[in-house]
Formats: C-alpha cells, structure tokens, sequence
C-alpha cells in the first residue's frame, strides 16, 4: 500500500480503539483467501473475503482495511456502497443492532494488494527456479492489509481460514488445515478455528516450501503427556542449508523448558516454523506458526555466536507463545508484556536448556549495548511507554522494550527470588488466559506469590527513563603508587549511582541488587580476589568488605551482570585494563569490561583510538564468540564515527593487521579464525593486494572455506576502494545467481566510489517505492559507507527536502528503513569544534523548526540521526592531539 498509509484515518490512535472495544465483543471471524494466481506476476491482487460476527452496544463502528479495490460489503444480510463506505483505510459501519447481545455479520470482499515491502502478504519469486513464496506479516497493525478486521490487540478473536492454493503448496495457518484438491489445479485449505487471538499474530504461509516435519512429546506439570507436531519451513533452493536436526534440537529443549517452569501447557496444537525470504524482522511470534527470516538458514560458515543468536530467537519467540499469545497486553503502551518478557526467557532457555550455557554472556555485551544506546537518546522512553497511536507503537519495538526490559526483569527476579517470580507468571496466565492485560495486572500477579509491594520497583524501573550509571569511589593510604596503586590499603569505599531521567530532568535513585569485583594480577593473569554483593538503595551505599584490604588492581561495579547501569571505571583499573585485559580468564567479567570501555568512548570520555589500541592488544585472546562478534561490530564504529578523520585511515590500517594475524594464528577452522578473517576482510580496503589475494586462494589461511560470504564481502571492499569495476561484480554474480547474491551485488554497486554509482542508488532507495525492504537495506549499505561520506554529503539538501513525502507516500517500515539510512552521512569534526555549530547539525535543527508538526515518528527518527551525529562529532571534538606517529596517548 502506498500513499496515505502513515497518515490521517490509517493511524490508529489508542483512544479512539479503547472506545471501539468498550462497545465490541468479538464472537468469530472467518476469512477466505484466493491465492491460486500468485505465481502469475501480472496479477498485483488476491481475492479477500472477511465475515465479521460481534456484538455491540454503539450502532456504528468501523472495521479496518487497507485495499487497493473493495467490491462487496453487507451488514446483517443488507448491501452497503462500498466507495461511500470506505476513505481508503476504515470501513464506516452504521445501523448495527447495539443491543450488546444480538450477533451482528458484517460480510466485506475486497482485492488486497501483494506486498513487496514484508508487511501484509508478501510475495517472492526464487531467481534460481522461478518458484513464487507467500507469508503474512502483520504486526503490528498489517491483518487490514490481508483482510478485513477490528484492528487492536484487544479484540481478539477465533480466527478460521480458509485458503485456495496452487495444487502442490505447502500452506500453513496458525491452526490444522484439511486440504481438499479442485479439478482446475488448485487446492482449497479449511483451517480450523483458532483459539480466540489478536490481529496481529494472525499468519498464512502458503508456497512450494520444503518441509522437514517431527514431533516432540513431553509431560505438562500437572502430569498430563503432551505430543506436539513439529514442522520446518524453507525454500526448496535453500534445502540443503536447512540445518533441521540443530533447530528441531533447540525446538524441543526449548517446549521441554518451557513445561518446566509454566503450568499451562503449550496451547496452540502443533508448532511449526517457516524462515522466508525477505524478512523484515528476525521472527514472529504467530501462534503454532512462527515466522524467522531465512538468514538463519545459514549459506556460508558461521560462528557459534550466529547460531547461539539463532537459538535464542527461537527461544524468544517461543516463549511468546505464553507471553504475548496466551496472555496479549491490551494496547501498546505494555508491549514490554511481551517483548521484555519473551527477551529474558530465550536467554534463560538458552542459558539453561541448550548447549550456549553462556547466554548471558553474549546478552551483557551485545544485547546490553542496544539497550545502552536506545536508552541515552533524547527519544528514550520509560519501559512501560506512553503509545498513543500506532506509529509510535512502530518505533517502540527498541532496545528498551527487549533488551533493558528484559535486563530489569532479570534484575527483579534476583530481587523476589526465582520461585515466587514463575509462581508469579503462573498465576498471571491462569488468571488472564485468552485475555488482554496492562501492568496492574502483572503486578498484582507478582505481589501475590512474592509477598512484596512491587509499586515503588515498577515507578523507579519501569515508569522512568535513561541509564544509571555506577562507579566505585576508593580512599587509600597515602604510601599507593599514584599511577598503579600498587602498595595501596583501601581505608574506604563506595558504590556511587547516577542517573537523570531524560524526560523530566530529575535526579533518580533506583534500588540495585549490585556486586562489585576486585581482580588482581596473579602469576600474569587477572583472577577475582574479592567480591561484594550490596543492596543500592540511595545514592551511594559503603563497600565495607574493601576496606583494610590491597587495592585491587581493577573494580568492577556491577559485577557478574547483576542490574542494569553503565559501569565507570577508575583510572587506575584503566591502567590495568590496558595491560592485562586479556589475561582476565573469565568470559562474562571479560564481557562487562569490553562493555564499560566501549560506554566510555560513545560517552566521549575515551578515545576511539584508545579503545581501537586495547582491542588491538587484547581484543585476539578474546574466546568467547559472542563478545567477540560485538566487539569486532564496536571497533568498527569506533574507527568509523568517534575516530578523528586524520587518524581513520591508520586506525582502519592497525586492525586490518591485527585481523589478519590473528586469523592466522587461530586454530584452523575456528570461529575466532573465521571471526578474524571477517574483521580483517572488512578493514582491508587499503590491501587490495591482499584481498585480490583472497579471491583466487592465495591469502586465504589454511582452514577457512573460502565460501560465498567471504568472497562478496572481499569484492565490496575491492569495490569500495575502486578496484571492482561493474564488468567483474556482474562475473561474480554470474557465478552463483541467487537472492542472497544479488543482494550483495547491490551493495557492491552502491559502494563504488563514484558519483555515479552513489546517484544510482540514491534513485532506487529514495525516488522508486519498488524495492523490498531487504535490497534497500542492501543499496543503504553500500552508499552509505562511513569512508566515503565526501561522496553522500552533497546529497543532504534533497534528504530534508523529500522527508515529509517519504513519510506520507510509504508505508511505515519501508519510511523508517530510508529515513535512517539516507540520514546525512558528513561526520567530520576537529579537536575544539562544538558540535551544534557543524553545517549539517544546523541544517537539521533548521528542519526540525521548520516542521514542529510534522507526524511525531518521524520527528524522532530524524532527532535520534542527529542525536547520533551529535555524540559523533563530540567524541572527534573531545579527541586530544594525536602523537606524531598517530599512536594513542
């Protein structure tokens, strides 16, 4: 759908749906589908044919739909006009029987729209054998893009579907289907009635998939046995990378886990799960029918931390099926009910039920960093957010709701003991099963098993907003080393926390259950030596286990992940980082570390050079694949947005090197290998030596399968340094001709260092609304590369100027993914700058004035790209002088 779908009666404002559902009682809803012309590309449409049942107290409502052609619509048997009825997204309804006890049938037939944006019914068609794939994707507010219906969470219903198909689909709903086979080629699918669940996770899958099917039986806590069908989904061309038995293995450790701590057993049947193509999101929670994207059908080598990544999205969203489907929050503002939720079992599940027992681990340094980041911009928000439309609720899908959300529960479920929080979540299922919840009810839910008033934790954690930040204050004896500290006695000690909610300005204290850690060189390595678990109730709380001790080397607050809050570090643990960071043996205090270094060069209070020379030093003793992978992603930005110009080119130059090596000295076949590799391939613009090299075998280290990813990642950046020319990337794409690979042609393309290259791809993201959401990803990457921002710059002007129609003429997805990535690239800033005087920063401030009422999203995206070019431009400004040589201080 195009025009007007981000604006005016499509929006739906949280007032306005609580009204329709204080009237509205959902008795069933049946929808038929004709897809049987799918694979006929001329045909843009499919038949949908909605029979809404309710009852109602108002005699005029509205149901939602968003279609290019609507041809029928009856209410209780009488014909209605449909143009006079219908602005373009609601369908107006009067003359209903309100009595709130006579069942009224509103009958609507419309020709939907096949989508190429993922939101609605998407369509594919398979390069390699022409095959066309369907999937719905309709969170949160895409079921009108489908068929006709009361769109909001709280008007959930029994759903059946019904589905004509080309003979020989596969086809799929969240309930079993019965097909029964036509005499013109096609197959109709009758699906049973579901149980009664919202819109948005409503799903149909329908195409030549392969299936791999299976079962997993088990016993409820109650003691009743349990048999669940199990199937997977993919391409047929994707087949044999579908690593089924490792899936089905997670799947089955993860209903196994789930068993043991719900009472309620799985409630939707069978549990199938489809990884499609041109996916906007990781996964969708869909009842008995979980939607991933198909990179996790994995194409090349990957590292443990994608598959460890892997495991715990299936895990996430099958928690869902207790948090969000059983159990679905009543309207956007406790997407947290979910989503928070759903982020912290997957990693207990993977934690304790699968192979990647060090979960939290990679949730500390990478999970914990999205967080970190979402929650110091000037859009944060509470947990529990303030969602008045659906547009809003778009952008509230952020490191808050998942990762801080789940980071404070964690933290509340240290606080009331892990009984009483499952006994807790039992009794919110039991007592709300098949309903719609805010967070009265959870905490209600909670206080019961618990014992505890949990009002005062739920204003201080969820209700507020930004980061606490903790650092430990020490007073020694006055004999220390002033440098190391070496000699030191701690004659006093101190957890001190800070925080300020961005919103109203305020000082808070928030209550942490906090450990903090003394680590100090024994025989070369950095071992724990003390240890202290406090309760942070005020601002500050006495370490008194400290005191009279050796100052130890290295403190670290926040010790073992406890709670949520970036951690300081002192000066002289700095010094001991600097040195002996990869000595520390431990992965997680590791992981913490790396996190609180990182924190300190977005916050400006490290240099990018710094962190780029002790990742350098420690970052190839770093085993843990988790850590490594967000390191490798962190040092990246580091060089690419907080480094001085002057010094990107060495920086980028000193981790090529360091890359390389350690790829060559890791053990052959490893993930630290072909992590390295990765990293070294990356920085390698300046070799291309090395990379030409790479692609006929003669760089490659002994133990790495030069595969697919590995060779387009090599000729992008042969690209990006002008030494690909269209000719050779065509040859490339010749070789191997499939999405995945056209995807990174068009990367390849689009960061060729020409004024050509970078106006050809600015025409196909900004001015073409033709392109799924993944290849504009793909073009975004490519032309929007950090070194060769002297060649994008020029395009800020047309930027502000196409913005308000981007957000009118696209849909929501499709108009977040361009305003982000088109966001003007000129970062460049010298040591003294101040920040709001750079041209592109007035330039925006500029745009933001001129349009105080354009719609709130896309004010906030465009607020978050500057408050990003902002921290940028401070971290440059705050740079001191480099040394001759470039090295850092």
């Amino acid at each position: 759908m195009g025009a007007g779908t981000n604006t005016g009666t499509a929006n739906l404002g949280r007032d306005e749906t609580r009204a329709r559902s204080a009237a509205v009682a959902m008795v069933d809803q049946r929808v038929a589908l004709d897809l049987s012309g799918a694979p006929d590309s001329g045909q843009a449409t499919f038949r949908s044919t909605s029979t809404v049942r309710f009852t109602t107290t108002d005699d005029s409502t509205w149901l939602d739909l968003l279609a290019p052609r609507l041809h029928e619509v009856s209410v209780n048997g009488t014909t209605l006009d449909p143009a006079a009825r219908h602005d373009g997204a609601r369908l107006h309804l009067t003359d209903l029987v309100a009595d709130g006890t006579t069942v009224n049938e509103v009958v609507v037939v419309a020709d939907c729209a096949y989508s190429r944006s993922g939101e609605g019914m998407h369509r594919f068609v398979d390069p390699v054998d022409d095959a066309t794939y369907l999937y719905t994707q309709c969170e949160p507010a895409d079921a009108r893009r489908v068929f006709a219906c009361f769109e909001q969470p709280d008007l959930r219903t029994p759903f059946s579907f019904d589905v004509t198909a080309p003979s020989g689909w596969q086809v799929r709903s969240n309930s079993t289907g019965t097909p029964t086979a036509g005499d013109d080629g096609t197959t109709r699918w009758d699906f049973a009635p579901t149980r009664p669940i919202a819109t948005y996770i409503t799903c149909v899958v329908a195409g030549p998939y392969h299936a791999v099917t299976d079962h997993w039986s088990g016993t409820a806590r109650d003691g009743t046995a349990i048999d669940v069908p199990l199937a997977l989904l993919c391409r047929a061309s994707l087949a044999d990378a579908l690593d089924a038995d490792e899936i089905l293995t997670i799947t089955k450790q993860g209903l196994a886990f789930f068993h043991e701590v719900f009472d309620q057993p799985y409630p939707f049947g069978r549990y199938d799960q489809a990884f499609v193509p041109e996916y906007n999101l990781g996964a969708m929670e869909n009842p008995g029918l979980v939607t991933h994207t198909e990179s996790f059908v994995f194409q090349s080598a990957v590292t443990d931390a994608e598959r460890a990544s892997r495991a715990s999205t299936i895990l996430h969203e099958m928690a869902h099926m207790w948090f969000g489907d059983l159990v679905t929050m009543a309207w956007w503002d406790d997407l947290w009910l979910k989503e928070s939720f759903a982020d912290y079992m997957g990693t207990l599940a993977s934690a304790e039920a699968t192979r990647f027992a060090d979960a939290w681990t990679s949730f500390a340094q990478g999970r914990k960093a999205w967080a970190y980041r979402a929650d110091q911009l000037p859009t944060t928000h509470p947990i529990v957010a303030d969602i008045t439309d659906l547009e809003a609720a778009k952008l509230n899908f952020d490191g808050i709701t998942y990762a801080k959300g789940a980071s404070v529960l964690k933290q509340l479920v240290a606080w009331v003991g892990r009984d009483a929080f499952f006994a807790g979540a039992n009794r919110y299922f039991a007592d709300h099963a098949w309903a719609n919840t805010t967070l009265e009810d959870f905490l209600v839910a909670l206080e019961s098993t618990s014992g505890r008033d949990l009002r005062a934790w739920s204003r201080d954690w969820l209700e507020t907003a930004g980061t606490s930040t903790l650092h430990v204050e020490v007073d020694d004896d006055l004999d220390a080393d002033a440098a190391t500290g070496a000699g030191a006695v701690v004659t006093g000690a101190r957890l001190v926390q800070d925080a300020i909610d961005p919103a109203t300005g305020r000082a808070i204290t928030r209550p942490h259950r906090v450990a903090v850690g003394g680590y100090d060189l024994v025989d070369g390595a950095l071992v724990r030596t003390v240890r202290t678990e406090v309760d942070l109730r005020g601002r500050s709380v006495d370490l008194a286990d400290l005191v009279g001790r050796a100052r130890p080397a290295l403190l670290v607050a926040n010790d073992d992940d406890l709670t949520y809050a970036k951690v300081v570090l002192d000066e002289r643990s700095l010094t001991a980082v600097r040195g002996s960071l990869g000595s520390l043996a431990e992965a997680l205090p590791r992981a913490l570390v790396w996190s609180a270094l990182w924190n300190a060069t977005r916050d400006a209070r490290l240099p990018a050079e710094d962190f780029v020379d002790v990742v350098a030093r420690h970052g190839p003793a770093e085993t843990h694949p988790g850590v490594l992978a967000a390191l490798h992603a962190q040092v990246r930005s580091a060089i690419a947005h907080h480094a001085p110009a002057s010094l990107r080119a060495g920086l980028t130059d000193r981790m090529w090197e360091v890359g390389a090596a350690a790829a060559s000295s890791a053990p052959a076949g490893s993930d630290r290998q072909l992590a390295w590799l990765r990293l070294a391939v990356s920085t390698g613009g300046g070799q291309p030596d090395w990379l030409r090299g790479l692609l006929v075998g003669r760089s490659v280290p002994v133990g790495v399968t030069f595969d697919t990813d590995l060779r387009w990642s090599t000729w992008i950046e042969l690209a990006a340094c002008d030494q690909a020319d269209d000719d050779a990337l065509a040859a490339e794409l010749a070789r191997e001709d499939r999405a995945q690979t056209r995807r990174f042609h068009r990367t390849a393309r689009a960061a060729r260092p020409t004024d050509a290259a970078k106006d050809q791809a600015w025409v196909a993201v900004a001015t073409v609304d033709d392109l799924p959401n993944e290849v504009v990803d793909a073009v975004l990457a490519g032309w929007g590369r950090s070194d060769q921002r002297h060649l994008t710059a020029r395009f800020e002007d047309a930027y502000l100027g196409h913005l308000v129609d981007w957000w009118a003429t696209r849909t929501i997805e499709s108009a977040r993914r361009i305003v982000r990535g088109l966001f003007p690239p000129a970062r460049d800033a010298a040591v003294g700058d101040d920040p709001a005087d750079h041209p592109t920063v007035v330039a925006v401030d500029g745009w933001l004035a001129d349009h105080a009422h354009a719609p709130p999203a896309l004010r906030r995206l465009v607020v978050e790209g500057r408050d990003d070019l902002v921290r940028s431009l401070t971290s440059q400004s705050a740079a001191p002088d480099p040394t001759p040589d470039g090295t850092p201080r």
